[in-house]
């Protein structure tokens, strides 16, 4: 089924809030939907709003929205250790993390409480607390737009790095996620070495599914403010992942510096520590400002537009080049 808005306004499709309108925009469920969409030709300017929870618009989009609304969760393979289940790129990521938690199956509560829908997990691989999609996901159902045909991908031709993949460069404006296939386990494997996780955990009476994730709610809670009452996109910026020399040389001026071990040798910096150490958390200017409480989340005080909210993310990126030295990248789609 295909449902068609014109001339939507965009205000209550992403999460910052801003104030823009989109030309077209389509609702689908099924692969059918987006071949009778296509048939009509491919538009000159497309993409896909999935739950708008990490897009940015700066100005009026004239081409054509695709939303995916279909959201059924399907169990497939059951070897007695894992569990293969499929799930529609319109399923809200938090209810497939529930969904999983209820049924005694581990491998992404630590993804608890990340905003947006399951087809958009793999283009941003979203992670939080030591734990990323990659870790979970083992094939990704697109839809080719060239060919109308669906074609799957196996988990290691996703390209899967750091908030990356394929979707983001080589097939960004080539397929549409049709759905996620996901694999996870009925022992237990809970990762709790990250940030407040142990603590928080641990005050809940221990490492049971049900405990790791209100733990992980809860941190997510006190830090991130909610887009319901606070227009943002969750973390602005990637943290950065420098070569060990410059950790080192700037662990030797900041000793308390966080670094994480990342692949190839080289560190995971923290942004949100390097911003907050420039003096700009809580800082604000007109509309938009730093969050008081988490300094990688920029927030839409109400009235901001997308045009602000980017010129004062540059600001903050120059200030932590010329303190640092290190250039910290936007995380959030701008459009």
């Amino acid at each position: 089924m295909i449902r068609e808005f014109h001339h939507i306004d965009l205000r209550g499709r992403n999460s910052f809030g801003v104030a823009q309108q989109a030309a077209r925009l389509v609702e689908f469920e099924t692969p059918d939907d987006l071949r009778t969409l296509f048939a009509e030709g491919v538009p000159a300017r497309w993409t896909v709003l999935s739950g708008g929870n990490n897009i940015l618009f700066t100005k009026d989009y004239d081409g054509v929205l695709l939303t995916p609304v279909a959201r059924e969760i399907t169990p497939l393979d059951d070897d007695g250790r894992t569990l293969r289940v499929r799930v529609d790129a319109g399923v809200e990521w938090d209810d497939l993390v529930e969904w999983a938690v209820e049924r005694g199956l581990w491998g992404i509560e630590n993804l608890s409480l990340i905003p947006g829908k399951a087809g958009a997990a793999p283009v941003q691989n979203i992670g939080a607390y030591g734990c990323e999609a990659k870790d979970a996901i083992r094939r990704v159902e697109t839809f080719c737009v060239e060919s109308g045909a669906l074609l799957t991908l196996d988990a290691a031709h996703c390209g899967f790095a750091y908030r990356e993949s394929v979707f983001k460069h080589t097939l960004k404006g080539r397929v549409i996620i049709t759905a996620i296939e996901i694999e996870l386990s009925h022992a237990p494997c809970p990762k709790l070495g990250y940030g407040d996780v142990e603590r928080e955990v641990e005050a809940r009476g221990g490492a049971t599914l049900r405990n790791i994730r209100e733990a992980i709610c809860a941190i997510r809670r006190s830090k991130l403010p909610d887009p319901a009452v606070l227009g943002n996109a969750g973390s602005f910026f990637k943290n950065p992942v420098v070569e060990a020399s410059v950790a080192d040389a700037l662990t030797a001026r900041c000793p308390d510096m966080p670094r994480y071990p990342a692949p190839e040798g080289r560190v995971k910096l923290a942004a949100g520590w390097l911003i907050d150490r420039c003096g700009l958390k809580g800082h604000r200017e007109g509309a938009v400002g730093v969050h008081e409480r988490q300094a990688l989340v920029l927030v839409n005080y109400g009235g901001a537009t997308g045009g602000e909210v980017i010129a004062f993310a540059r600001k903050i990126q120059e200030r932590v080049r010329e303190t640092f030295g290190i250039d910290i990248d936007t995380e959030v789609n701008i459009l």
